[in-house]
């Protein structure tokens, strides 16, 4: 059997969609998609960047990841860690991996995100 990553979901508080669309949209580059018309009412929503989706959904009493987080690989992760700190978010780089360029961030609401040169 082969499997394939489809999404990685990350969680928020009830209220957050505006703040996650700025930044996985417009900071990050990521389209957002229309969500099925069932999952709408849920809150959250959903993004594309290549094969990669990212979901953001809503989750009462929600804390953020601090320690997991999605590793995701960028063609350019200077350019894009140049966009991240622009727009206020932590950029925090890290080599304890030889050879490998990667940096942390969080979202608006506290989720640790990855990024690495890929």
């Amino acid at each position: 059997m082969t499997m394939f990553l489809h999404h990685v979901q990350v969680s928020g508080p009830t209220g957050c969609e505006d703040a996650m669309r700025s930044f996985y949209g417009a900071v990050l580059g990521m389209t957002e998609l229309e969500k099925p018309e069932r999952l709408r009412a849920r809150g959250g929503a959903w993004f594309r960047s290549g094969s990669l989706e990212l979901h953001v959904g809503i989750e009462e009493g929600f804390r953020p990841a601090r320690k997991a987080h999605p590793g995701i690989s960028v063609d350019d992760v200077d350019a894009l860690a140049e966009r991240v700190a622009a727009s206020g978010a932590p950029v925090t780089w890290d080599d304890s991996i030889p050879g490998v360029r990667r940096f942390h961030t969080s979202d608006p609401v506290g989720n640790r995100l990855e990024f690495q040169q890929g």
